[in-house]
């Protein structure tokens, strides 16, 4: 039985993951990414609540006196 020959395996593996590396690069480096979203057209509208102007307590009715 003869003895398998793995001297050129090293040289074999290492040339097949460059190329894969180089087309995968390749093939990424073709996409369109969307850039980052930017909020450059929203304003921040600023509501003018009469009860955001002062403080107000609610009072539950159970913590009400009794008459």
């Amino acid at each position: 039985m003869p003895q398998l020959e793995t001297s050129t395996w090293f040289t074999t593996v290492l040339a097949s993951s460059i190329t894969l590396f180089v087309l995968i690069q390749m093939k990424i480096s073709l996409h369109n990414f969307y850039k980052n979203p930017s909020n450059k057209y929203l304003k921040l509208h600023k509501s003018t609540n009469p009860w955001e102007q002062k403080w107000t307590k609610i009072y539950s009715p159970l913590s009400l006196p009794q008459l």
